[in-house]
């Protein structure tokens, strides 16, 4: 048997701190779980903003890139292609949220000057460059805000667990715990109070006899 549940004084005011000790770590996982919802609430709407310009950026600069394959010629498109530079420049940093890190992604914007010649390609292909580009920084943000979004959601599921288990095992555990103690101790004060009162009872009769 846990000493801890014995009925004593010094064990009740134990079981009374852990009650309030587990009532106010409920309270501020209650709180931690509603923040953490508002800010998932918040990346779910960037996320979808996000997406929506994706898909109209996407249409313009793959009717830009049509069109400069039909001027320019599918081969003369896919050999500039190449002479583009590789991605280097995406930074990744954290903050944190109520202790959920979430990534804060840079992208060094790179000089706007193309690297293939004007005098040897047509409008329609700065056109593509361009919008390709605006896709690459609003793919960039999306995948940092569904990430960010994946780990607050994760996050809040864990909270809500440990919120779960206070509410529903370790908060009623002390209250009971409380109750049965401060019971056991009245009980034993009524017990005491009534032995006290049956010695001065036969006191008295010993000093009228």
């Amino acid at each position: 048997m846990d000493p801890n549940t014995f009925p004593t004084k010094g064990n009740l005011i134990l079981a009374k701190n852990s009650l309030a000790l587990s009532r106010q770590g409920f309270d501020l996982m209650d709180k931690k779980r509603n923040i953490l919802i508002r800010e998932l609430m918040g990346l779910i709407e960037q996320a979808k903003d996000i997406q929506s310009q994706i898909d109209t950026t996407f249409r313009a600069a793959y009717a830009a890139l049509q069109k400069a394959n039909m001027e320019m010629g599918i081969t003369n498109v896919r050999s500039i292609s190449h002479i583009i530079p590789i991605e280097d420049t995406i930074r990744i940093k954290t903050r944190s949220i109520m202790g959920t890190e979430i990534p804060l992604v840079e992208l060094k914007p790179r000089a706007s000057v193309p690297t293939y010649a004007f005098y040897s390609t047509r409008q329609s292909l700065d056109e593509a460059r361009l919008a390709f580009e605006q896709v690459k920084e609003l793919t960039v943000r999306l995948s940092a805000v569904e990430n960010s979004a994946y780990r607050l959601a994760a996050n809040i599921k864990k909270t809500q667990k440990r919120a779960n288990a206070l509410k529903n095992i370790t908060i009623p555990h002390y209250e009971q715990l409380t109750k049965d103690i401060t019971n056991a101790l009245e009980e034993k004060e009524r017990e005491e109070f009534t032995r006290l009162k049956v010695i001065k009872r036969q006191k008295t009769k010993k000093k009228g006899a």
